[in-house]
């Protein structure tokens, strides 16, 4: 929210008493503001500079008051008088006219065809006989430059230029030419420059560098003449000092050029609504006339007055009152908004004057309405419809399963959505076109070029931050990725992945398969190749070759598992081997993710297992497959079973759960439970 800072003394002396701070706060509260802060130009420079830049800096008390975006008609002293003033009703909101010069032809600016290059649009308008003093002349400079960071956002939209009119004679051309061909004396400058010069010498000033990148490029920059061929400006960058305003001017003509000419037409409405009341005829602006390059002229300023209609009941509906018609219009007209019911039923006829370009919608109008009527006056009721929130399903299960994860053993990390192009593709042994990524269009850093299209780079580098701890570092994250599809009216998709890896001297490759299996149990997926998930050799430059598996569930692809290559390895900047798997966890909703469901997703383990625990009673065990041979030997003899339960001695099982399917088909090769001299068997 732009913050306009004004004087409290000459504030309370526009609204003609005084106010404690709180009294302030809380009128500002009630119009729909903010007071942000009670500081002074002493303090503020003390505190960005130090006490000793602060030392003559005036002690006059400063409001900082917040002010909504799209309010411009608050942006300064007498915009926020006026419309204070007319909320408590010491004040009618005045009516704004367009008149002809009493004397003279009317001011007249000509655009020219080589503007299309650069600026095309440009408005004009004059303030005659208008009484400056030094506050007034800060406040309309300063109100230049809110509209210049607001509205016209850094000029690149419209540029505000004002002229002493006294010092120029009209007709005035608007026109663009080579930077070379412009030369004039720029405002608070001693000689003249050329445009190009003009660009080297404001690279250096700390205020006008920042226009400078909108017209440098450009073979032709905009330039406005008068009749004798005197430089007014040379939009966005500076005015002529030629015809630079002062307190004792008298007649200011002010132009916008501008690449969108609503904007222009708002920002030149603002500027003369402002401060016309300082004119000879308050709230009168003398037209100009500007003529484009097909011919047509326009009379500006428009300072166009149009009406809405809606009804009262739309408004007590909307904000939860219950108000008259009459009441409604009143309180319309205190926000400067002229109303008055319209006798057909309920009906209300609003007024929107030229100051409030913001209200372009009802839900504007009630918006006001609700201000006015004071959000702490509005009754609290209970909502007349009820409704239970659900958690959306993806996220549910996200959570679920990052809790079984956890007790799974593995840590969860959780990394940026945004990598380099190298993380998704080089490092990963691919090519960028395969990767499907999103790219940041101007990236402020090599480490932020692109939208993640894997959630394997983020671990393997929380991994290489994280060198130094104790092995095994097993790591999981569960997070979004983005990929580009066509389908989509954006482009591109989201799309929920889990990612887990286990560090070590060795790949532990049987741990991610078991994780693997884990997650499946939680899923609720049996291991069956059609009606359940089964995986498969596959190749992948990220994998080393041979040791890596496609998962498939109920045929269809969600992701792979493996060991990672050795070049993988290394280009992580990491020194041991390392298993990982990536899987996509949408499928698992049985809908997309983004469809809503009405039923809960099952998640929870609710199946009884036949394997035993500690204490409990012996249940008969199936009979044994008719092969006792695995990769461990003849399990019949006691050199198999020794190979097995050596094999054991450094895993790890979760007691009471089942164990994965690897597992299961070598346990039903034991013919019977061994002693327990083979402990790690026997668990």
């Amino acid at each position: 929210m732009p913050t306009v800072g004004v004087k409290r003394d000459i504030l309370f002396n526009a609204l003609g008493r005084s106010y404690t701070d709180e009294e302030f706060d809380e009128l500002c509260f009630e119009f729909g503001l903010e007071l942000d802060e009670i500081t002074s130009e002493k303090e503020i420079i003390s505190r960005e500079q130090g006490d000793s830049k602060a030392s003559g800096a005036s002690d006059v008390i400063l409001y900082k008051i917040d002010v909504p975006a799209n309010r411009y008609d608050l942006l300064c002293l007498e915009g926020l008088v006026r419309g204070l003033q007319v909320f408590k009703n010491k004040l009618e909101a005045p009516r704004y006219s367009r008149v002809s010069p009493t004397t003279g032809e009317v001011q007249r600016l000509i655009i020219t065809k080589e503007t299309a290059a650069v600026r095309p649009h440009a408005v004009a308008a004059v303030l005659r006989n208008i009484t400056f003093t030094k506050e007034r002349y800060d406040s309309f400079i300063e109100l230049q430059e809110k509209l210049h960071q607001n509205v016209c956002r850094k000029r690149s939209l419209v540029a505000i230029g004002t002229h002493d009119l006294d010092t120029i004679s009209g007709p005035f051309t608007y026109t663009a030419k080579p930077p070379g061909d412009i030369s004039f004396k720029p405002l608070n400058q001693n000689k003249e420059y050329t445009a190009s010069q003009l660009m080297s010498l404001y690279k250096t000033d700390s205020h006008l560098r920042h226009y400078l990148h909108i017209i440098e490029d450009k073979p032709v920059y905009p330039v406005i003449y008068d009749s004798n061929g005197v430089v007014l400006s040379m939009p966005p960058i500076i005015n002529g000092d030629h015809s630079k305003i002062s307190l004792t001017t008298k007649n200011v003509f002010i132009e916008c050029t501008a690449t969108d000419l609503t904007k222009a037409k708002i920002v030149l409405d603002v500027m003369v609504t402002m401060f016309s009341q300082y004119c000879s005829q308050p709230f009168t602006v003398e037209e100009a006339e500007v003529v484009y390059p097909d011919g047509k002229t326009c009379i500006y300023p428009e300072l166009a007055y149009r009406k809405e209609k809606l009804t009262g009941e739309f408004i007590n509906r909307k904000v939860g009152i219950s108000e008259p018609t009459e009441n409604i219009a009143q309180l319309l007209t205190r926000m400067c908004l002229l109303s008055q019911p319209t006798g057909a039923g309920d009906e209300i006829e609003v007024e929107i004057p030229p100051t409030r370009p913001d209200v372009i919608h009802a839900c504007d109008i009630m918006e006001d309405a609700a201000i006015a009527y004071g959000f702490n006056n509005i009754t609290r009721t209970t909502p007349r419809t009820y409704t239970v929130a659900n958690q959306f399903p993806i996220n549910k299960l996200t959570e679920l399963l990052r809790q079984d994860l956890a007790a799974a053993g593995f840590t969860e990390a959780l990394n940026f959505a945004l990598c380099s192009q190298e993380d998704i593709a080089d490092k990963l042994g691919k090519k960028i076109s395969e990767t499907r990524a999103v790219h940041i269009s101007n990236p402020k850093t090599a480490e932020f070029q692109v939208a993640r299209t894997s959630l394997l780079p983020g671990l393997l580098k929380t991994v290489a931050a994280n060198r130094k701890m104790p092995l095994p570092l097993k790591l999981f994250e569960i997070s979004d990725v983005v990929l580009k599809d066509e389908t989509k009216d954006v482009g591109a998709r989201n799309s929920r992945r889990f990612c887990a890896i286990y560090y070590n001297k060795s790949p532990g490759f049987e741990v991610i398969h078991g994780l693997l299996d884990r997650t499946m149990q939680l899923l609720e997926v049996k291991a069956a190749r059609e009606q359940g998930y089964h995986i498969q050799a596959a190749d992948d430059s990220t994998f080393f070759p041979g040791r890596c598996a496609e998962i498939f569930v109920h045929g269809k692809s969600v992701g792979r598992l493996g060991v990672l290559h050795p070049d993988v390895i290394s280009r992580f900047e990491l020194s041991m081997p390392c298993s990982a798997l990536e899987m996509d966890i949408e499928p698992f909703l049985g809908h997309t993710a983004e469809a809503l469901l009405t039923h809960d997703v099952p998640m929870r383990e609710s199946i009884k297992h036949s394997l035993p625990r500690l204490g409990d009673s012996q249940q008969p065990l199936p009979a044994p497959p008719a092969s006792t041979k695995t990769v461990f030997g003849d399990l019949k003899s006691q050199e198999g079973l020794k190979a097995l339960n050596d094999f054991l001695a450094d895993k790890s099982y979760m007691e009471g759960f089942v164990a994965s399917q690897a597992d299961a088909s070598v346990f039903d090769a034991i013919p019977s439970t061994p002693t327990q001299t083979l402990q790690h068997l026997w668990r």
